[in-house]
């Protein structure tokens, strides 16, 4: 059984008839060809995956793509192209936040979609006080980017990407 299913990809409409039990992240890589999302675990724990999903920031191996049927869908590909890249794209790059890259579209898109929750005052475990608007120190960048894990080992200058991004127009 098939499911007729709308989205938009990276500003792009697409109409598909899915399987239901077909994961958003299985859709754009083997229905759609778009491999910026990367099956690491495929059970949600290393953050490869991560896309943002009507704005926010999701495991794209744990939502099934028919129950987000009119969604829009932004991948790190999808956030900006050479020669207009996002700034956080950008800082990345300016301060090598990556090394072997595989986890890096997902952690880009994971930091765009953290550094908005921020902005809306949502807290986090390391949030003092969640009354107050929290502020952006190093230990709420590291807590809030901790679904997203990278084997290399490029936290610090992600940190350091994240940080820059954040003092300027992060979205």
């Amino acid at each position: 059984m098939s499911i007729p299913t709308r989205l938009t990809i990276d500003g792009e409409a697409v109409e598909l008839a899915l399987d239901p039990r077909e994961t958003l992240l299985d859709t754009l890589r083997d229905r759609l060809d778009n491999f910026s999302a990367k099956k690491g675990c495929d059970h949600g724990q290393c953050g490869a995956c991560t896309v943002l999903l009507d704005g926010q920031r999701v495991l794209s191996c744990l939502c099934l793509a028919v129950s987000h049927d009119g969604a829009d869908v932004v991948t790190a590909g999808g956030l900006g192209q050479p020669g207009d890249l996002h700034p956080m794209q950008q800082a990345f790059i300016d301060h090598d936040g990556l090394q072997c890259g595989y986890c890096t579209p997902g952690q880009i898109c994971s930091a765009v979609g953290m550094l908005r929750e921020f902005a809306q005052g949502m807290p986090s475990h390391v949030t003092p006080d969640i009354n107050t608007a929290p502020t952006l120190s190093d230990d709420e960048i590291r807590e809030r980017m901790s679904g997203n894990l990278c084997r290399c080992g490029a936290y610090a200058n992600i940190l350091t990407a994240i940080r820059e991004t954040a003092e300027g127009d992060p979205v």
